[in-house]
């Protein structure tokens, strides 16, 4: 059988030629593992070797119990609008709060709160729905109790133009929402604070 030197070998001769040449490059290797390749091979010579040189191995999930520093400040650096859902006008709210610190730190901040439609908050025009917001999201900061992590992801993943990530709050965590998300190709940061984080991070 092939040996895995072999196949590194295979790997080195063959990947950086076109499909064309793929022919003549294998007849000028003779042998491979003690066997000499048929003169009129065609490609793929062999579907379980093929696959083994071309799989690629799954990206690994980001663990949500110690997340790299370099992580999230490349997050908060990056983003520039954030829909902060579950944002609340009483200034006694941690969500209140947070909104004003992001605000002063010159982020475009949109309040989604169904029930406060028509209002404003912190002079920013309260949205119902992420559905409704007419401009592309960076950010989606949750204030909402981690049980409805998952309902609100399915709502994110329905957006026409998806966003860089989802930052749940201190406590809001659900492994299960973030993965479907993070397959879908969004960073997600669970159980933190960007006014905790943004001051040790950014500065």
């Amino acid at each position: 059988e092939t040996s895995e030197n072999d196949v590194a070998g295979f790997v080195m001769l063959v990947a950086p030629h076109g499909r064309k040449s793929n022919r003549k490059v294998l007849q000028k290797r003779q042998s491979l593992a003690g066997n000499e390749w048929p003169a009129r091979l065609t490609w793929p010579a062999s579907p379980s070797l093929y696959d083994r040189l071309t799989r690629t191995d799954p990206k690994p999930q980001m663990n949500h119990d110690a997340y790299p520093d370099y992580y999230l400040a490349d997050i908060l650096r990056e983003t520039k609008t954030i829909a902060l859902v579950g944002a609340s006008p009483n200034p006694e709210r941690p969500s209140h709060r947070v909104m004003a610190f992001l605000l002063r730190k010159g982020y475009r901040v949109i309040p989604i709160n169904p029930g406060h439609v028509g209002k404003s908050i912190q002079g920013q025009a309260v949205v119902g729905r992420l559905a409704d917001v007419k401009e592309p999201i960076d950010m989606v900061d949750v204030f909402r109790a981690a049980d409805a992590l998952p309902a609100l992801v399915d709502e994110i993943l329905a957006l026409e133009t998806l966003p860089k990530a989802i930052w749940g709050q201190l406590s809001v965590r659900n492994d299960g929402a973030a993965a479907k998300a993070e397959a879908a190709g969004i960073k997600v940061v669970m159980d933190r604070c960007p006014a905790i984080e943004y001051p040790r991070l950014i500065g």
